[in-house]
């Protein structure tokens, strides 16, 4: 198996470097993952971009707007808008109450702090914690979402747990002496394994015969 930097490497000969992340407020970031609901990235980004021009994303712009707006904004994004409607009600209450309405003092705490105020917020676990602090390039860390995790599993770099945050933990853990310390490689890395987990190494009938992994892929080898 090659190295991680081989990985990468190999990953940006097929997909290019990837574009810097539209949104990285902190604040924001956690909005543009509830708005929407198993949707794909541009119906995401819509309906995000309608929530931000109809509403606002400071904390007394979404507790102020109107119920039904809210709740119509949320249908772009895809069922139960009305759950999703409230939690970002809880959301602006929250970073209003407990941070002043402002995140950014968040980004200045020490990693194991930092982290644990942003798991405060409804659907942040340890893995979106880290995402909005990498994003922000407060902390060098590896934040995967399913996808990059599903990659990593796949080509044995952790073993496939059926525990997200145990599995989490271990892929992180079987990476530390691999990792670039730089925040910008490690948004690129981000972003381009959760990119061929979404194109090509998809969680049912991925695209093994396309991968460019596939000669040296545990998952392949075992299933072909």
């Amino acid at each position: 198996m090659a190295d991680f930097a081989d990985i990468l490497k190999r990953l940006r000969e097929c997909y290019g470097r990837p574009k810097p992340p539209r949104v990285t407020r902190p604040l924001e970031m956690i909005l543009f993952e509830m708005v929407a609901y198993l949707c794909d990235d541009a119906h995401r980004a819509a309906t995000f971009a309608a929530l931000k021009k109809r509403i606002g994303t400071k904390p007394q712009q979404l507790l102020s707007a109107d119920e039904e707006t809210l709740v119509e904004i949320c249908r772009m994004g895809g069922i139960q808008p009305e759950h999703r409607a409230r939690r970002i009600r809880m959301v602006a209450e929250l970073a209003l109450c407990d941070f002043g309405g402002d995140l950014r003092s968040v980004l200045k705490k020490p990693l194991k702090e930092a982290k644990k105020d942003l798991m405060k917020f409804p659907s942040v676990g340890e893995p979106g914690a880290e995402k909005i602090l990498l994003f922000n390039r407060c902390h060098p860390v590896l934040a995967l979402d399913s996808n990059g995790l599903r990659v990593l599993q796949r080509l044995g770099f952790a073993p496939a747990l059926k525990n997200y945050s145990t599995a989490y933990r271990a892929a992180r853990e079987a990476l530390q002496d691999q990792l670039p310390k730089s925040c910008d490689k490690l948004i690129e890395a981000h972003q381009l394994l959760r990119q061929h987990g979404k194109e090509l190494c998809k969680t049912s009938r991925p695209l093994c015969d396309s991968c460019p992994f596939a000669p040296d892929c545990h998952y392949f080898q075992s299933n072909r």
